[in-house]
């Protein structure tokens, strides 16, 4: 099963839209039917924090989200994918490439809406995270 789970983390899917983050490069890579279409810097958790690793299906979407436990910090173009956790687009794109978040994936706030547009496309995205 072990190898199984790997191959899964490391091979594009065919069909629809699969966003995956390397925390270690601190990258994303979008794929579109199974063909690399972006590859974008972002920040995963910083230290004392997490960004869960594993496969995830694309849940609740809001163009314009605001944190309940952050202060209301502005998360736009928001694509929850466990619990609190979420892709969005950030305005501290100075430190887009490295650690910096509470555990939600940022993105620069052009590729959080590209990315939000795909996957409203698509009708939904699978995510993968790996160390």
């Amino acid at each position: 099963m072990g190898s199984l789970l790997a191959g899964a983390l490391s091979a594009p899917a065919s069909a629809g839209i699969l966003a995956q983050i390397d925390q270690s490069r601190q990258r994303m890579r979008v794929y579109v039917d199974g063909s690399l279409a972006y590859d974008w810097p972002v920040s995963t958790a910083r230290q004392g924090f997490v960004t869960p690793n594993g496969s995830y299906r694309v849940g609740l979407m809001a163009p314009m989200w605001y944190s309940r436990k952050y202060h209301g910090s502005p998360m736009p173009h928001a694509m929850f994918f466990r619990g609190g956790y979420a892709i969005h687009g950030t305005y501290a794109v100075g430190h887009l490439g490295r650690r910096a978040s509470h555990g939600c994936i940022r993105l620069s706030p052009g590729h959080a809406r590209a990315l939000f547009r795909l996957t409203q496309s698509y009708g939904g995205a699978r995510i993968v995270i790996r160390n």
